[in-house]
Order: C-alpha cells, then sequence, then structure tokens
C-alpha cells in the first residue's frame, strides 16, 4: 500500500469517526430531550393535581348553585346561558355580578399561591353556532366572535375592577387575557348534535409555564 492509499485510508476512517461522533452527541441530545419532557411533564401533572384538589376544595359548596364545574385541567366553566348575559347580550347579569364578587377574589388567592407556575389566566367566552334567523355560516361565526369576544372582556373587566383584588392588580395585568372563540368549542349530546344550552359558557382556564416549556421543545424539534 503506497502513500497516497495510505492518506486516503486514514481520511475515509476519520470521516466516519466524525460521523459517528455526531450520531452519537445527537442521540444523547435527544434522549435528554426526552428526559427533559419527561421531568417538566410530570411536574406539571403533579401541580395541575395539586391545584385541582386546592379548587375544589375551595368551591366545593359553591358549584352546583352557581352551576358552575371545575374540569380536569383546571378550567372553571361557568355554564348557565341564562344566569350569564341575555341572549345576544354582552352585559353581566347582576346574578353572575353576584357570583363573580365571591369567586373571583379567592380564586386569585389560590392561584397567587401557583404564581411562579403560571403564564395566563384566560377568561373565555363561548356560543352556540345559532344566530339570528340566518343560515348564512360566515355571518354566524363572525357575529359570534365578536359576541364572544364582548363577554370575555366584559367579564375581565368586571372582575379587575373589584376591590376585594385591587392589592393584585399589578400581577393581573401580566396575567389576565380575554378571549372569544365563537363556536369553534362546541359541546355535542351524545348523538352528537349540539347542545346549544351547554356551548353557551364562560371558562376561566389557567395556561402554566411548563406547557409553555413543553410546546417550546416540540417547536424545535419541527423546525429541525
Amino acid at each position: 500500500m503506497n502513500k497516497e492509499d495510505l492518506s486516503l485510508a486514514d481520511l475515509m476512517s476519520g470521516l466516519m469517526m466524525v460521523f459517528l461522533l455526531i450520531a452519537v452527541v445527537f442521540m444523547l441530545d435527544v434522549q435528554q430531550e426526552k428526559n427533559a419532557m419527561g421531568e417538566i411533564a410530570l411536574m406539571a401533572d403533579q401541580s395541575r393535581s395539586q391545584l385541582n384538589h386546592d379548587l375544589n376544595e375551595e368551591f366545593a359548596d359553591d358549584l352546583e348553585h352557581w352551576n358552575a364545574v371545575i374540569l380536569e385541567d383546571n378550567t372553571v366553566r361557568f355554564k348557565a346561558p341564562k344566569v350569564l348575559f341575555k341572549i345576544g347580550k354582552s352585559t353581566l347579569r347582576p346574578k353572575f355580578e353576584a357570583i363573580l364578587d365571591d369567586f373571583f377574589p379567592r380564586y386569585v388567592r389560590i392561584l397567587q399561591g401557583y404564581r411562579d407556575e403560571i403564564e395566563a389566566i384566560r377568561i373565555e367566552g363561548h356560543t352556540s353556532s345559532y344566530w339570528y334567523n340566518t343560515d348564512d355560516v360566515v355571518i354566524r361565526y363572525l357575529n359570534n366572535v365578536e359576541l364572544s369576544q364582548q363577554r370575555a372582556l366584559s367579564t375581565l373587566i368586571y372582575c379587575y375592577q373589584l376591590d376585594a383584588i385591587k392589592d393584585k392588580r399589578e400581577w393581573l395585568q401580566k396575567m389576565l387575557r380575554a378571549n372569544g372563540l365563537s363556536f369553534a368549542q362546541r359541546i355535542f349530546n351524545e348523538d352528537g348534535s349540539e347542545n346549544a344550552e351547554k356551548s353557551r359558557r364562560v371558562e376561566f382556564k389557567i395556561v402554566t409555564k411548563t406547557e409553555e416549556k413543553l410546546h417550546r421543545i416540540l417547536v424545535k424539534h419541527l423546525e429541525e
């Protein structure tokens, strides 16, 4: 074997080692990210479970007469549309105002115990897919977008102005969001038909920082 053949063989061997090292580093990086995702998911689940316990313990005696429910993801759903607003209107009814007077300060107090873990508190307005005297889906959707957004915003404004939480307003300025979802997340009956009554609702939803971390990792993988 001459010197040129030896040099070529050495070069090929060197390149193979480089590729092998790159593959090993890549696999280790992927494994580390998988481990990180697992740890983040575990922490998120533990925190979510504890918060769910705290919310249910605090509001156990109130949910029935508020016509509300706490979901597994800690969403607080107010599901009595005739109590919340007049049909097609976004002004809070007095009974809903009275519920928020009681609910929101206590809700904020609990969430403050998790303040380092919370990214946002979303107040969401949801509607049915119906609108007055029209079958045009574009009109129905856009009008319900506007209505649901106005209802979410009216709820946020009322809650934010409560005297009972005035010492929490600086924190809430960073946390509170008002989102109108129109009929994007309708509720359906067992036969697959829309349940218009249940679809018209207001929800208080929590977005955690652990969810944001998982989202960033997933986005990174999708972009690679």
